[in-house]
Formats: C-alpha cells, structure tokens, sequence
C-alpha cells in the first residue's frame, strides 16, 4: 500500500467515525439565533457581553492604562526576586504567538466578503472589548499560579478556577472548581492537538505546495508532505523540550519577525496607493452604519465583525494566562496589563492593517467573493490584494505563514503540556509522553487534512469560553483588589518611596 493510498484512507476512516459527534458539537456550541435578518452565534454574544461587562466595571481599563501596559513590557517595573520564568516582554511575545495566525490572514478576508468593509469597523471595537477580558483572566492566571519546586510554573483555567473559586466560596467553590478544572484542561488539551498543532502544519503546507509548483511540484507528494512534517517535528521537539524559557526565546524573536514582514507588505500596498486611504478609511465607517449587499444590514456586518474578532484574538477563552502565568512578578495585575496588549496587537492592528490592504487594493476575487459568497477564497483573496502591488508577494506569504504556523504549534504544544500534566501529573514520564505525541502530530499534520476533527477543536476551545467567563464573572473582585494593588506599587516606584530592596517587603504587605 503506498503512503498515499494509506494516508487517505486513515483520513476517511477517522473522519467518518467523528463526523456525527463534530456536527453534533458544533450544532450545539456554536448555536445561533436570527437577528434582523442574519444569524448570531449565541458564543460571539457571550464573548461580546464579556467584554463589555468588564470594560465598565474596570473603567475602560484597556484605554486608561493603556501607556502603563507598554511601560511595563517595557520591563520600567520590573521587581528583582519575582518568582517565574520569564519576562513581561517574552510572556506577550509567547501568549501572541498563539492567537496571530491564519485568521488574521485568511479570517479577515472572509470578513470584509460576507459583511462587507465595515465589518472591519466592528472587528476593531470588539477587540478593544476583549482587551478588557484578557486583562482579567491573565490577572487571575498569575494570582493563582502554581509555582514548582524546581521553578517552572503552571498557570490558566485549570489552576484560577479551583483556587479563585475556593477563596471566595469555600469547599463548595472547590468541589465546583475541580470540576472545571478537569473540563478545561480537557478542551485545552484536544484543541492544542488538532487545532493548535494538527490545523497549523497542514495549512502551512498547504501554501508551500502552492509556491513549489502544487500538487505536481517539489513538494506536492506524500514524500515531501512527510519531510516537511517531519522537519517541523523535529524544530518543534527541539524547542518544546526547552520548556517555556526556549519557547519564549523563540517566539519573542518569531512574532516580531513575523509581524514586522506581514506589517511591511501591508505598508507597501497602502504607500501605493496612499491617495485611495482616505476613500478606503470612509468606506469602512460608512460600511459599519450602511452597508449594501449585507444581510442583515448594520446588524450582520456587526455580527461579522464581531464573530471574526472573536475566533481571531481568544479574548475570554482562558487560554493567553497560560503562558501569562508564567511571567516574572509580584504583582499579578502587571501581568494582566501586559495582556490587553493582546488583542490590540493581534485585531486592533494586524486585522485591521490586512483588511485595510484588501479594501484599498480591491482584487477582482474580493468583488467576486461580495457577489457570490460559495466563492470566498480566505487566504486568496489577501494573496491577490498584495499581488496587485508585490507579484512575487505569495513567496513572502509563505515566509509569514511558516512563522505564524510554528510559532502558533510551540505556543499550543505549552498549553497542551499544562493541561495534560494537570491531569495526568508532572512526572518525567508524563511530560515525555505527551512531547512524543504532540511531535508525532506535527508529522500527520502535513498528511492528513482531518477537517471534522478540527472543527470539533474549535468547538470544544469555545466551550471553554463558557466555563470560564463564568469564573471571571465570580472572581472580578478579587481582580479589582489586585488592580489597585499594582497601581498604588506604581505610585509608590514613581515616587522613589519603593527601591529595589525594598521590594520583597512591599509584595508581601500588598498580597497579605
């Protein structure tokens, strides 16, 4: 039997075995009601409302603290003696790492073609909304940290929700807790596999087969699919072997490179056509309050907008704090500053720089894609709009898609690790396994495609939203407390009352 023959037939048999349960899943998780003549995932409203919710009860936090945040990656308050393995800036660098990939890209497309250039408008809102949602998970990821022995941390939904819950309603809130805890390391676990691992290898591959030629060029067989697959398994062993401290110092120098070269094409289209950006800017607004050709009006472009934002940035999911957590700190808010930068990073700004090139360049695929939604391309309709400036632009998106795609594969194969230790312990033997596994993963990613498995990824990563935006809800006191907490240390610093050796004394009065 040849590797092809055996490669789908494998696909076949295991998609057929989970169709029923991912149409099921999917149905349910992803359930959406008819509003004004369009459908509203009732998961987006849930995301949304969050959003909201914390925006006004922090005082739209992620707008006034906004300068602090950045002088705080910045490393200005830095705390000598802070338990953690990693830097603020390292600590973004790795949590980005995990939410700026292909839907920036290629989930930006279908936007601005199913809800028009407006949708771009309510994409930026949405993601200064979840700024204030990352804000108050990843504070709860490093209040309720687990700092090891031997000086790893571990950290996310599995360790806040017990112990947050506990603290604030005892043994019940406990036994709730663990409950939780186990579900959420669960969909972290199945989502980093097939989603955060399996999805990224393939479609990377994908778009290098596209520029070598296809399915008749170098690397268009099944050969070259398991080189490629065993070429990226080995990268990400090697780093995933390192713990958190190598994948920050990979992904710290991964997510500027790959923004910076993702941000400079898109620069480069709008600087030629810089006299159309005024144009293109209206079109945006006007589109967001008065959109043609969308259903369900300024409601479905909102919807649209919203929706993309949502799946684009993870704002709620539980899954930034994770790597968060793992920060160097005394004071858990700083951490939770550090992580509105998020979502401005990832929707605010490279969002809204793809969007802004695809209305700007207006490809023939994206009038076609408006008129004809069975047409929309994803990832095409970004390529074509960089073609009409850089011919050779689909070698630099592969560049820009490789990066996003390992970096996306590292980042997940750490939350995957968090979840499967908090189940199955922090053995030598545990963690070894689940590297093993996680790597071979990363080999059939380039072999197999296993789409119903990874819509049922993205369905189980969505049911975590619901479990733990509940917490947050619970536990937004203790946030607000940690809050004042940071910025009275702040005050303090400014004003030269707090010095470095003082520093050790002043964490423990504040956390007593």
């Amino acid at each position: 039997m040849s590797l092809d023959s055996m490669t789908e037939s494998v696909d076949k048999a295991v998609s057929e075995f989970f169709e029923p349960i991912a149409k099921w899943l999917v149905e349910v998780v992803f359930y959406a009601v008819p509003v004004g003549g369009t459908d509203l995932p009732l998961i987006v409203a849930w995301l949304v409302v969050a959003g909201l919710v914390f925006t006004g009860w922090f005082g739209f936090v992620q707008l006034r603290k906004f300068r602090l945040a950045v002088d705080v990656v910045r490393g200005k308050y830095d705390e000598k003696g802070s338990a953690g393995e990693v830097n603020h800036f390292q600590a973004l660098t790795a949590a980005v790492s995990g939410t700026v990939g292909l839907g920036n890209i290629a989930g930006v497309a279908v936007a601005v073609s199913i809800g028009g250039p407006g949708a771009t408008f309510w994409m930026i809102l949405c993601g200064l909304l979840g700024m204030a949602s990352k804000f108050v998970e990843v504070t709860l990821g490093v209040k309720y940290r687990e700092v090891h022995a031997d000086g790893t941390v571990s950290g996310g939904p599995m360790h806040y929700l017990p112990k947050g819950l506990a603290d604030r309603f005892g043994a019940n809130g406990r036994k709730l807790g663990k409950v939780l805890a186990v579900l959420a390391s669960f969909m972290i676990l199945f989502f980093g596999l097939f989603g955060g691992n399996l999805f990224q290898v393939n479609q990377s591959y994908a778009q290098l087969v596209s520029v070598t030629g296809g399915e008749d060029g170098l690397m268009g067989s099944s050969a070259g699919a398991l080189f490629f697959g065993i070429l990226v398994a080995a990268l990400v062993g090697i780093v995933l072997l390192g713990g958190i401290r190598s994948i920050a110092n990979v992904t710290s120098r991964l997510v500027p490179a790959m923004a910076g070269i993702y941000i400079a094409a898109c620069l480069v289209v709008i600087l030629v056509h810089v006299t159309a950006v005024p144009a293109a800017i209206g079109t945006i607004i006007e589109g967001a309050f008065n959109p043609e050709g969308v259903a369900g009006g300024v409601l479905g472009a909102l919807i649209i907008g919203f929706k993309r934002a949502a799946f684009s940035n993870e704002a709620g999911l539980g899954s930034a704090p994770i790597a968060h957590s793992a920060v160097k700190t005394k004071h858990p808010a700083s951490e939770g500053l550090v992580a509105l930068l998020e979502p401005f990073i990832d929707t605010v700004v490279i969002c809204t720089m793809t969007a802004l090139t695809i209305v700007i360049a207006n490809p023939a695929s994206w009038a076609e894609a408006r008129k004809d939604p069975d047409s929309i391309g994803g990832v095409t309709i970004t390529s074509d709009a960089f073609e009409t400036v850089l011919p050779w632009f689909p070698y630099i998106l592969t560049v820009a898609v490789l990066l996003f795609a390992i970096s996306t594969v590292l980042t997940w194969g750490y939350y995957g690790l968090k979840a499967w230790t908090h189940l199955f312990g922090r053995s030598r033997a545990s963690e070894l396994t689940y590297k093993v596994v996680y790597t071979l993963f990363a080999i059939t990613g380039s072999l197999l495609t296993l789409q119903t498995l990874i819509d049922m990824a993205d369905a189980v990563l969505f049911m975590l939203a619901v479990i733990n935006i509940i917490g947050l809800y619970l536990l937004a006191p203790v946030v607000k407390r940690e809050l004042n907490s940071f910025l009275e240390f702040v005050r303090a610093r400014n004003a030269g009352e707090i010095t470095d050796d003082d520093e050790d004394q002043e964490s423990a009065k504040t956390t007593a």
